[in-house]
């Protein structure tokens, strides 16, 4: 399961209580963050999100309101005696900019902090559970998505089913992986006598911020959840393109011509104080869709 936490949905200037971009990606264990714009740790400590169990930060781009309060929180977590490692994957530039901010403060980090600058699309942080690519997005400087996908999930032993066919406990590891289990006498147990099921791996792709861009749809596919920037109301489309920004009728578009099974619209221009028209414009297109609002957990 993927738990998504909206901390800002708002764009470049706080608005009607809606902060800057960000949120966090939870699974089973640990938290990703994803962008950071001004008050984000606030947010954090508003929503009780601990920042000791966010290992990897991904920033889509350098416009201020998806990465000023990055600073702030990396020398926040030393001050809370952060000691392990911390991972950051960013446009190249910002490691000069975060190197130069600490060295006029006269300040360092009293952790690794690993800098992983995104050049090519692809997977760019894998582990036991998950995996995370980046992919291009089309807006006025360099700027990235992101693609959560968990890996597939271990098949659950039944215990009394094992013990009817005497199956060592030693070959349990290779059941979990769905191998069927040979006897002496070469008699085949099959995997779905011994195992059931579990629920199978989550999708969950950002997509912020973007014109309106169709060679997108390829690498969203399918997912289960797809967050996409709907900074303007339909009636602005043209200005919305001129920015490199989408409608939410866009995002709506997009969403269904690839197929995801959920759509979390954000992003919101702070011209609107309320957001309910974002999701009637949207849900005429793609029915399954949500706004991202603060402080909201979506599951997966």
């Amino acid at each position: 399961m993927l738990a998504i936490t909206i901390l800002g949905n708002n764009s470049a200037i706080p608005a009607f209580n809606r902060h800057p971009t960000a949120q966090v990606v939870q699974n089973a264990e640990q938290s990703f963050l994803i962008d950071c714009g001004e008050g984000t740790q606030m947010r954090m400590i508003q929503y009780k999100i601990r920042s000791s169990k966010i290992n990897h930060i991904f920033i889509s781009h350098l416009h201020g309101d998806h990465y000023f309060g990055l600073i702030g929180l990396l020398t926040s977590m030393g001050l809370l005696g952060r000691k392990h490692e911390l991972h950051l994957y960013a446009p190249e530039i910002l490691k000069t900019i975060i190197d130069l901010q600490l060295n006029v403060a006269g300040a360092h980090l009293p952790y690794e902090l690993h800098f992983h600058p995104l050049k090519n699309e692809g997977v760019i942080l894998e582990d036991k559970k998950i995996n995370v690519e980046c992919f291009t997005v089309q807006h006025r400087i360099e700027c990235w998505g992101f693609l959560f996908r968990e890996k597939k999930n271990l098949r659950k032993i039944e215990i009394e089913e094992t013990k009817k066919y005497n199956i060592p406990s030693s070959f349990f590891g290779r059941l979990h992986m769905g191998e069927d289990f040979i006897t002496e006498n070469n008699t085949i147990i099959k995997n779905e006598l011994l195992t059931s099921a579990v629920a199978p791996p989550k999708t969950f792709a950002y997509c912020t911020d973007t014109v309106y861009d169709e060679e997108l749809i390829e690498k969203i596919k399918n997912v289960d959840l797809l967050y996409h920037e709907a900074t303007y109301l339909h009636a602005l489309q043209q200005k919305a393109a001129s920015r490199f920004h989408c409608t939410s009728i866009e995002a709506a578009t997009m969403a269904k011509k690839a197929g995801v099974k959920k759509l979390l619209l954000g992003h919101f221009s702070s011209m609107y104080e309320s957001l309910d028209d974002f999701k009637t414009e949207a849900c005429s297109v793609f029915e399954n869709t949500e706004l991202a609002l603060e402080g909201i957990c979506y599951t997966v």
